[in-house]
């Protein structure tokens, strides 16, 4: 008897997580297209020179113990670290740089908070934010909507609006609420005040979570190497369970019959060979937009329109290896974070991400640095075109004009790393989203997951999740995909009960 075959497009932690989920429990035979070199979508992990960058910055946490487990069962916590397929745990360290000062994130109740916010602002925080209580916004229509609801005007105004808009390249007032939603969820200024106070009480928080809003965990875990690690480990495993991973392949043409997709047509990016699969099964977590634009017959007018005009946000990491200089010069040395929010107007940068504190085994060199500095930016723009020489000076530039570093001389070496479609947005055509929803569930074969796929701000968790619920739904013969739209939406996710890492 003939297995059937399921083909994923995209390596990611959606795509691999299929695969692998299929062969652990189906007969059916898995064949993952990626057109990029790597495993592991944004959740890659690239060797310079021997030094890793992690793109974006990716903590192994999750509310779902199925996802805790899964991750645990690949690269065990080895509290000996005796071995290097393990997982580290981590202590959470991020900030927010402003005004030239250091801020918790989210904002914790100490003394040096008031003290650099100064009194009047904290009375206009607090004014603000019981107003909003007494007097909420009715019906949320934008972002600023959102964050005013929760935070209160004057804190959005001093903390989000400015990095929001530096992250997506528009004004708040132009971004669904769906994005605060997905990302910050229940999060609001009580539950951050109450937080701060079971703290005072209970210093030891160990990493009992469960029941902690996501931006306010305190520990992770985190691959020795990087989240690509892990990713890399999985496709090995697929690999041996005889499933097929071929990279720098691309999915060019999708032939379907509107009810089931017939034929895959794929492009070997080395030899130019196009290769034709028959597919039982489609698992795609490529953009939305390209997925519909490699369609054959054309989709509706309406749905091509649709998906033509979603928006991305695509990202730069420049990666700088610096002296670990011990004197004043370089301000970042002396930084615990993993990672840093650049909240100042004065530079493009919106993030910091300071490798040797997410894993000491990313950094080639003790007595080195390694940092990444994160862009958000839109394909084809100045920053985007910059020469990589003359983005490294930018950059360098920016860290000096912050005061993060003031000699030049302490840059060792320098990497630029550009991730296009990295941030689907919520903007653009996204409020018609609904109806490429309807066309693709219709699409009987066919499974949108991961971030992408689906056009959502996923973190890897839920992606994983989208993945597993899909293979579930083709071993119950469950037609209907709405349970795998409602992953990080639906209430079930946010189980009480508390555990450990």
């Amino acid at each position: 008897m003939t297995k059937k075959i399921a083909v994923i497009i995209g390596a990611g932690p959606a795509g691999i997580t299929a695969g692998y989920e299929l062969l652990k429990k189906t007969n059916i035979q898995p064949i993952i297209y990626e057109e990029s070199k790597y495993i592991g979508g944004i959740s890659k992990t690239i060797n310079y020179k021997g030094n890793r960058i992690d793109i974006g910055g990716h903590r192994f946490f999750s509310k779902s113990d199925l996802v805790m487990e899964w991750w645990k069962n690949i690269l065990p916590i080895d509290f000996k670290n005796n071995n290097d397929k393990t997982m580290l745990i981590r202590n959470r360290i991020s900030r927010i740089y402003f005004l030239g000062n250091f801020f918790d994130y989210p904002i914790s109740l100490k003394w040096k908070t008031f003290y650099h916010l100064g009194p009047i602002r904290i009375l206009k925080i607090t004014l603000s934010y019981l107003f909003n209580l007494l007097f909420p916004i009715k019906e949320e229509k934008s972002l600023e909507d959102f964050f005013i609801n929760r935070f209160g005007k004057e804190l959005y105004l001093t903390f989000f609006k400015d990095y929001t808009e530096k992250v997506w390249g528009v004004s708040c007032k132009l971004i669904k609420p769906e994005w605060g939603a997905q990302r910050i969820k229940g999060l609001s200024i009580t539950k951050t005040l109450l937080h701060s106070i079971k703290r005072i009480f209970h210093e030891n928080s160990s990493i009992e979570q469960k029941t902690v809003e996501t931006s306010l965990i305190e520990q992770f875990l985190y691959p020795k190497y990087g989240p690509g690690q892990l990713w890399e480990e999985v496709s090995e495993k697929i690999k041996k369970m005889k499933g097929e991973i071929f990279l720098n392949h691309k999915v060019i043409k999708i032939e379907t019959d509107n009810i089931k997709i017939k034929k895959i047509f794929v492009k070997d990016l080395i030899s130019n060979e196009i290769k034709e699969i028959e597919p039982d099964f489609v698992f795609s977590t490529m953009p939305v937009k390209d997925l519909i634009a490699s369609m054959i017959p054309l989709p509706p007018k309406n749905v091509r329109n649709i998906a033509k005009n979603l928006i991305y946000r695509d990202f730069i990491t420049v990666g700088l290896l610096l002296k670990k200089s011990k004197n004043d010069n370089n301000k970042i040395a002396s930084i615990p974070d993993n990672w840093i929010y650049i909240q100042e107007k004065n530079v493009k940068v919106g993030r910091i991400q300071i490798f040797n504190n997410w894993s000491p085994y990313l950094v080639k060199n003790p007595d080195t640095l390694w940092i990444g500095l994160e862009y958000f930016v839109n394909e084809g723009d100045n920053l985007w075109n910059k020469e990589d020489s003359e983005f490294a000076k930018f950059a360098i530039s920016e860290l000096k004009k912050i005061n993060f570093i003031n000699n030049e001389d302490d840059i060792i070496d320098y990497t630029i790393i550009k991730t296009p479609k990295a941030y689907p947005a919520y903007f653009g055509s996204y409020d018609k989203f609904n109806i490429i929803r309807d066309f693709t569930d219709n699409i009987e074969n066919l499974f949108l997951i991961g971030r992408n796929g689906m056009h959502r701000y996923n973190n890897q968790d839920h992606s994983m999740l989208t993945a597993i619920t899909a293979v579930n739904n083709i071993i119950h013969g469950k037609k209907n995909k709405n349970n795998i739209w409602n992953i990080n939406i639906e209430k079930e996710y946010h189980e009480t009960d508390s555990k450990k890492i």
